[in-house]
């Protein structure tokens, strides 16, 4: 039984959007739910002294309309692969799962999700930001599975086919949708398109069991993201973030072998590599909310003016570089984007 289906117990509703399309959809998958209607999302989910982890056993929805800032820049602690024009949007606000490392605990004050069911509004926004991008030569490249995961959400509500199929008619745009989930069948179901990405984020089992502990196995990400490109979707391959575990040399020596031996290096569009890094603010929130995890208090540093916490220099070269060694076994340098 997926955990969402013991979830979900009230929907709070905001009163403009309890007649979207999207609101009656979600009402009708949790007929049992209670329906509270609220003024506005943040009225719920902005309210002090929430218990971020003790939410997480028992999560609720929260369905909202979205007024502004449909696309925001990209983070300057995510990957671009290259592309100026790059985005990202925030369709959903958390997450199904509840890694150690994640950065969503120290950003936001609850763990309720929130919906935003005005999607024809984050449709819109995108067709202005192709129009007005400033590298024309380049598409926009927008992450749309940012503050969540939302392909691990399909089964709630089926935004990651609205997507795909919207991206498939706009020439000018590459989504990219990472996940840490096992669904593939929606992918196998959709004409496969150039416009997409589809990028799986894979741990050693060691890091799954420990500090990924509601995700799918390592072997059940890489049968999916196998069925994804079998079918033809440009899959990328995303060893990120990269932990300095206990014998992390043999861990992800074990991770990157099996990964390649389930999913033939052929198939796979590229390869990206990141170590743990992390906002400082965001850090300090979350390790005051979670002292039950240790990978919180390794000895990290904070670098450049963006105030990132992340490992030293020289933990972090010798990180990235040893699994660039094993990666390129199998794949070309040139397929390899590391981040530091």
């Amino acid at each position: 039984m997926h955990s969402w289906n013991r979830q979900f117990s009230h929907i709070y509703i905001e009163r403009a959007a309890r007649d979207y399309p999207w609101t009656k959809r979600l009402l009708r998958r949790f007929p049992r739910a209670e329906k509270i209607e609220i003024r506005k999302y943040g009225d719920v989910f902005g309210r002090r002294n929430q218990n971020f982890q003790l939410q997480k056993r028992s999560l609720n929805l929260i369905v909202a309309l979205k007024h502004s800032r449909f696309l925001y820049p990209g983070s300057a602690n995510a990957q671009d692969f290259g592309y100026p024009n790059f985005h990202y949007n925030t369709l959903v606000l958390n997450c199904l799962y509840n890694c150690d490392y994640c950065y969503l605990q120290g950003l936001y004050p609850s763990a309720n999700i929130v919906v935003f069911v005005n999607i024809e509004d984050f449709f819109t926004a995108t067709r202005r930001a192709i129009r007005a991008r400033a590298d024309a030569t380049t598409p926009v490249y927008l992450a749309i599975s940012y503050d969540t995961d939302l392909l691990a959400f399909e089964p709630i509500l089926p935004y990651s086919r609205e997507w795909l199929e919207f991206s498939c008619g706009e020439s000018d745009l590459i989504i990219e949708l990472r996940t840490k989930s096992a669904h593939s069948r929606i992918l196998r179901r959709l004409t496969p398109h150039r416009n997409a990405v589809i990028a799986w984020t894979l741990s050693p089992d060691e890091v799954v069991e420990k500090y990924e502990r509601l995700t799918p196995s390592l072997q059940h990400r890489l049968e999916a993201a196998r069925e994804t490109a079998e079918a033809g979707w440009p899959v990328r391959l995303c060893f990120d973030p990269v932990l300095k575990i206990p014998q992390w040399k043999e861990a992800y020596r074990r991770c990157i072998e099996r990964s390649f031996e389930v999913l033939p290096p052929d198939l796979i569009q590229d390869v990206s590599v990141g170590v743990f890094r992390m906002n400082a603010d965001q850090f300090k929130r979350l390790k005051k909310a979670r002292d039950d995890t240790d990978l919180l208090f390794h000895p990290y540093t904070t670098k450049g003016p963006n105030r990132v916490v992340t490992y030293a220099e020289d933990e972090r070269t010798e990180l990235v570089q040893h699994l660039r060694g094993l990666i390129q076994a199998y794949v070309p340098a040139e397929k390899i984007e590391t981040w530091m």
